[in-house]
């Protein structure tokens, strides 16, 4: 069963490559969804798919391996609405 990860990325994570670097990492894990910019600063990731693949999404987030600076990353899980295609930065 499909799960939906919303993920709130803070730090220096905009201006950056980071939608770009995160739409990456979801197309390569087979996800659908979106990052969008948040007039606060941060990045919002919304994920469909697997939960393990996921899981494995917001692991990347918070590797230290994406561009600029992440400070936190805050999560929600649900159940997939399936009302998603492809991989969208807003």
């Amino acid at each position: 069963m499909d799960v939906r990860l919303n993920a709130w990325v803070r730090g220096q994570v905009q201006g950056v490559g980071f939608r770009w670097w995160t739409r990456a990492r979801a197309l390569e894990l087979g996800l659908v969804g979106s990052a969008s910019n948040r007039p606060d600063g941060r990045v919002e990731v919304v994920a469909e798919g697997p939960r393990q693949k996921c899981e494995q999404l917001l692991k990347a987030l918070r590797s230290g391996e994406t561009p600029g600076h992440v400070e936190s990353v805050g999560e929600q899980w649900s159940d997939a609405r399936g009302d998603l295609t492809g991989f969208v930065e807003r």
